[in-house]
């Protein structure tokens, strides 16, 4: 009795098998429509442009607001925020990170923002690497 069930099992999935297969034929042959739609292929593909985004000095941020804007804002560790805070301070510009459009002028937005709110005239930029 149980060849005879699993007997019946597989000729019920060789049923579904086979069905299948003709549905899969019948689509093959069936005849494609003509369309006025032509397919671009893109083979100028490359990586979107990078900015840099730049602090500049100034006679009126104070040093800890550079480096709280420099942590807060672009993510830098307690050392890398005061290491760019002093190169800005001696150089009057330091490059703070290297980001995409969308991301180098949300971060200038941010950070502007919140040394107006502070009332300080920090200026940063952000421009094409």
């Amino acid at each position: 009795m149980q060849s005879y069930e699993k007997l019946l099992k597989e000729d019920e999935e060789f049923e579904k098998y086979a069905y299948l297969c003709m549905q899969i034929k019948k689509y093959h042959s069936m005849p494609k429509e003509q369309s006025s739609i032509k397919e671009r292929s893109r083979t100028g593909i490359r990586e979107p442009r990078r900015y840099k985004v730049t602090i500049y000095n100034d006679d009126f941020t104070s040093m800890e607001f550079v480096v709280r804007i420099l942590m807060e804002v672009f993510f830098k560790s307690q050392a890398e925020a005061e290491a760019l805070m002093l190169k800005v301070h001696h150089s009057d510009k330091a490059v703070v990170g290297i980001y995409s459009y969308d991301i180098a002028v949300s971060k200038v937005e941010k950070a502007t923002r919140m040394a107006r709110e502070e009332g300080f005239p920090l200026r940063l930029t952000y421009e094409p690497e």
